[in-house]
């Protein structure tokens, strides 16, 4: 079992296969994507905008298909599924530009360049599929992933199929994320987990035992 007391980077070395979360892993956009919701949401009054917002600070591994409908039903919405798109549609226009000129996480840059052509790098979002596509092309880090899993594909189901197709063991495999969520994908298929610390995890930092780290260089 790993235990945090590992260094973060030596797991990441020795590891054949490693699924990257998105956001929080490889750019800082938390506080892009919750100024963005508190402002699709701001109509409906100050007390709902804030509630979505402190909502989404706290489980940025849920995808906005889920998110919405639940803070439409906050905004006193019947969440049709019409409805439910055109909120996405405007999420994903006002925050789209926002995700590519966010800080990156430190690091993590110059790792993914300096090591994708020798390892089998795979990413996780909650991203819709074709928005996360365009997001690395501007970034001119796609060729940096061997696959990329955006929404509606769940992680863990993405890795399962992952390891099988590549006939990776999973303790050789390795998950990197920020949430909850991609710990618990991690867990799911048995796969060694390192959490990128935020102001946002605080509560997950003091739960699970693994490795962390904030800033890549320092490790």
């Amino acid at each position: 079992m790993t235990s945090r007391s590992q260094n973060s980077k030596s797991l990441l070395d020795s590891s054949c296969i490693v699924f990257w979360d998105f956001d929080g892993v490889i750019k800082d956009t938390m506080e892009v994507k919750g100024c963005a919701y508190e402002r699709l949401f701001l109509p409906y009054g100050n007390e709902v905008a804030r509630r979505v917002r402190k909502h989404h600070e706290g489980n940025g591994g849920v995808s906005r298909f889920d998110k919405i409908p639940l803070y439409l039903s906050w905004a006193g919405e019947v969440a049709m599924p019409e409805q439910v798109q055109a909120f996405c549609d405007r999420f994903s226009q006002v925050v789209l530009q926002a995700v590519i000129d966010s800080p990156w996480v430190p690091g993590v840059r110059e790792y993914l360049l300096r090591h994708c052509y020798e390892r089998y790098f795979v990413l996780l979002t909650a991203v819709p599929q074709e928005e996360i596509e365009r997001i690395l092309t501007t970034l001119e880090i796609s060729h940096c992933f061997s696959e990329v899993h955006g929404a509606p594909t769940e992680k863990g189901s993405a890795i399962g199929a992952v390891l099988v197709r590549q006939k990776c063991k999973a303790e050789h495999a390795l998950m990197i994320g920020d949430t909850e969520q991609d710990y618990q994908a991690a867990q799911l298929n048995l796969v060694p987990f390192i959490l990128r610390r935020t102001p946002f995890n605080l509560s997950t930092q003091a739960r699970y035992d693994v490795p962390m780290f904030f800033d890549l260089n320092d490790e």
